[in-house]
């Protein structure tokens, strides 16, 4: 048993400090305190680091299939145990049922291809030497320690698209998850334990914030991962640059859903929607700016509003519930307080804008129009059901207003185009562009943003080689004569 598995055994809050933040499942339906953990002892963070490191020696030299079928038997029990680890997703952060179960279906998908394919990925590149003979290859090596640092919104997905290429390539992993979602995180570490992930190699920690920096500057970590707010990620970024760490960040957006034309003006509405409102909008990649040339901005906006209208409050549990509470009743009054800024400054509000009478951590599904940049919801990125919809004349204005967010994640284009589209598309400031469809996830496509969205990417080949020691082998024929 793991010592993070024993601390969660103890739900007492012995070891917090008065004030400080908590791993605590609170339940943001009901506002409940369903259990609690005790943070992580600093004095056993040193034994923690030893272990991962430890184990790295040991799981480097396994033979990469046998790691890579130890993350395929992880994407069986994730399977196996899809129900109980949905009801978890929903209990601790409030996700609707149907949705907390895409969540792990994807997971298994992501362990699965790197089951399948992370081999191969691996594979030594052959390059011709132009000076001498013999040959060079260049190898793709594991590094060593490293330290993902992992938010509450998709609790198992950012985990796991971290774990599965890096398992498979031969490092460790050092987890601390959101204070939000512990349970989750005990799982986690437990459905890897359970697939033969030898102790050591994946381990689960409730360290403080202050906790942070002591692991970064430990010289055994040889690696950050952060997904989270730009300001967390500020902070990692440059407690990494002063240790000399090699980091991983995937930070805030505010992608842009630009709609050039529209055919099918009724599908262009429901992507919209489900851009905007997947994970009641508290995903980084959620279409938070709606970009709508003058001539399709009346009948797109009055189709989100009649689309909006039917987003009702309930219980996330229960699988008629359309709109469920966010994460925290703190999330909630910060995304409120963003909507009332916007309206006292003359933002028309087309749908919500306020609070439910109902319990629970909820907001309306809102619409605002007329934003401007002295209003919060102009340059911030609003996590949440609330959409800003903007109107252009042309696609020169909406490149123009799609590139002025400091952020650079994901965007979408919507024309019946396709010359048209891939235009402006060309023209986008963003780590990630679809057309005729909003921002998605998928194993085999690269995921990682630019600008203040961060740097690095995730899933795909490419997840392979961020934290890898791309290493040259050069071989010389000895000399006879």
């Amino acid at each position: 048993m793991t010592a993070t598995q024993n601390a969660a055994q103890d739900t007492s809050t012995s070891g917090n400090e008065p004030g400080e933040r908590r791993y605590a499942t609170v339940n943001p339906f009901t506002g409940e305190t369903e259990k609690e953990f005790p943070f992580t002892p600093t004095g056993d963070i040193d034994g923690i680091i030893e272990r991962a490191h430890a184990a790295y020696a040991q799981w480097q030299l396994r033979p990469v299939q046998e790691r890579a079928d130890v993350v395929r038997r992880a994407a069986d029990l994730m399977d196996e145990r899809q129900d109980a680890l949905a009801a978890l997703i929903t209990t601790e952060m409030g996700k609707r049922a149907e949705e907390a179960t895409g969540e792990l279906q994807l997971c298994a998908m992501i362990l699965r291809y790197y089951a399948d394919n992370g081999p191969g990925f691996l594979a030594p590149t052959s390059i011709t030497p132009m000076l001498g003979k013999g040959e060079a290859v260049v190898e793709t090596r594991p590094i060593g320690v490293l330290l993902a640092i992992e938010p509450w919104n998709y609790p198992f997905y950012q985990v796991v698209r971290v774990a599965g290429p890096n398992l498979v390539l031969g490092n460790t992993v050092i987890l601390k998850h959101s204070e939000i979602t512990p349970q989750c995180a005990v799982a986690v570490e437990q459905l890897f334990t359970d697939a033969g992930v030898p102790e050591g190699v994946f381990t689960n920690t409730f360290l403080r914030i202050s906790d942070v920096e002591q692991v970064i500057a430990d010289p055994r970590i040889q690696g950050v991962t952060l997904t989270g707010s730009e300001r967390a990620g500020s902070s990692v970024a440059a407690l990494a640059g002063k240790h000399l760490k090699k980091s991983v960040l995937e930070l805030g957006g505010s992608d842009p859903f630009i709609v050039l034309d529209a055919d099918n003006l009724a599908a262009t509405v429901a992507a919209a929607t489900m851009g905007r409102m997947q994970n009641t909008g508290q995903a980084c990649t959620a279409s938070k700016r709606l970009i709508v040339t003058e001539e399709f901005y009346e009948p797109f906006v009055q189709g989100l509003k009649q689309a909006f209208a039917t987003f009702t409050p309930g219980d996330p549990a229960d699988p008629t519930t359309s709109l469920a509470p966010l994460s925290s009743e703190a999330a909630a009054k910060e995304l409120h307080a963003q909507i009332q800024d916007a309206i006292d400054k003359g933002a028309t509000v087309v749908a919500g804008g306020g609070r439910p009478d109902h319990a629970g951590a909820f907001v309306d599904a809102t619409i605002l129009t007329d934003v401007t940049p002295d209003m919060r919801a102009y340059s911030e990125e609003l996590f949440g059901p609330a959409a800003v919809v903007y109107k252009v004349k042309d696609a020169d204005e909406a490149v123009a207003l799609a590139n002025s967010s400091v952020y650079g994640l994901g965007a979408t284009v919507m024309s019946a185009d396709p010359e048209r589209a891939q235009s402006v598309a060309d023209r986008l400031e963003a780590g990630m562009v679809w057309i005729n469809q909003p921002t998605g996830s998928s194993p085999e496509l690269p995921f990682g943003g630019v600008k203040r969205s961060g740097y690095g990417r995730e899933l795909s080949e490419l997840a392979m080689s961020e934290f890898s020691n791309r290493r040259l082998l050069r071989t010389v024929p000895v000399r006879k004569d």
